[in-house]
């Protein structure tokens, strides 16, 4: 039998291959304890802080179908990462992830009880690290 909540581990070349920039960093908030002082969310593995990092998507394809090229990673870290030095001012910084995990679940926010259940397959990204890109040339020959 297949646990609720599996985690996959991938490259993160699966996740945004063609890279991604990052846009900024902050806190998960448990909405439990929140306003009790230290509100950030733990991982319930490891007791370790977990950090959202806002990312664009730099794919062509990503924004199709109305769809965002922004999305959210959860990094599980003691401390808050730090975003490299962009490589060019007035850029945010490219940035790839390390020990990435892909979780699946159902969005179902789009169900409205009219009739029509309109949910879908959400992914939940996973991390242990941020760094700089390794490798300088993304784009893959067509």
């Amino acid at each position: 039998m297949i646990p609720n909540s599996i985690k996959v581990p991938v490259p993160w070349d699966y996740v945004a291959p063609q890279g991604a920039l990052c846009l900024g960093v902050e806190p998960a908030t448990d909405f439990d304890k929140r306003g009790q002082g230290d509100d950030q969310l733990r991982d319930k593995e490891t007791g370790e802080r977990i950090w959202l990092v806002r990312v664009l998507d730099l794919d062509p394809e990503a924004g199709k179908f109305g769809g965002s090229k922004e999305f959210k990673i959860k990094v599980v870290a003691a401390q808050q990462p730090v975003p490299p030095a962009s490589t060019v001012p007035g850029y945010p910084p490219m940035v790839e992830f390390t020990d990435v995990t892909l979780t699946p679940y159902v969005d179902s926010q789009r169900c409205k009880g009219t009739g029509k259940c309109r949910s879908r397959l959400g992914w939940s990204v996973r991390a242990g690290g941020m760094t700089a890109p390794q490798s300088s040339g993304r784009a893959k020959a067509a």
